[in-house]
């Protein structure tokens, strides 16, 4: 297993223990964190923030280098979409319902509307199957633009959310609508861009899906 995959690897196994460590806090009663000042903050979302952000960069890192340093593995290209999928997907379904998930964290208003993680999950989910039946007619299915723009505006909505606003809250009144922020704006910007990348990509992809039938 060479550095790359390691990198990739050990963000499985990172994501994992992060998504287990959140659930056992979540099961402990009366658990209070504190807010870092008036910045409305969540120390352990402060904390999951950080890890998200080094997590997201080693995504970058691992493929840099084995492109760099020609490490590209058929073990490498298994693991990085999982890596990917596995860290997305759960910080999208953790802050869907923060006031199941994270009760301990009282004061955190911002959320990821289920609708909007359904349609993120379900769009990745299509797009998986494409590939896998691509790969089994020995078609290689590269990512576009889309799918590209859709993983940024992702991160930057989980990131926001996970920052409770923060700067953003400064900006309008304490009694403003969650659903009216700038988060709640680049969270449906991620939405809409999960939704029409999906679409474009199946389009482009269509004749992978056309049976075979030549015999």
């Amino acid at each position: 297993m060479n550095l790359p995959t390691k990198i990739t690897f050990s963000r499985i196994i990172a994501t994992i223990v992060l998504i287990v460590t959140l659930f056992v806090l979540s099961l402990i009663p009366n658990l209070e964190t504190p807010e870092l000042g008036n910045t409305r903050i969540n120390l352990i979302f402060l904390i999951v923030f950080v890890f998200f952000v080094i997590a997201s960069y080693t995504d970058h890192l691992d493929g840099k280098l084995a492109r760099k340093n020609n490490q590209v593995t058929n073990l490498g290209k298994f693991l990085d979409p999982v890596a990917d999928k596995l860290l997305v997907s759960s910080m999208l379904i953790f802050l869907c319902a923060p006031s199941i998930f994270a009760p301990y964290a009282g004061e955190q208003r911002l959320f990821i509307p289920v609708w909007c993680v359904i349609i993120m999950v379900a769009r990745d989910t299509v797009v998986d199957a494409i590939r896998f039946i691509g790969a089994q007619k020995g078609t290689v299915i590269a990512a576009n633009i889309f799918g590209k723009l859709k993983t940024v505006l992702q991160m930057v909505a989980i990131g926001c959310v996970l920052l409770n606003d923060f700067p953003f809250h400064y900006m309008y009144p304490d009694n403003t609508n969650p659903y009216l922020t700038v988060t709640a704006f680049i969270v449906y910007a991620a939405t809409l861009a999960s939704f029409l990348s999906g679409v474009i990509y199946v389009y482009q992809n269509r004749k992978v899906l056309v049976e075979d039938n030549k015999e």
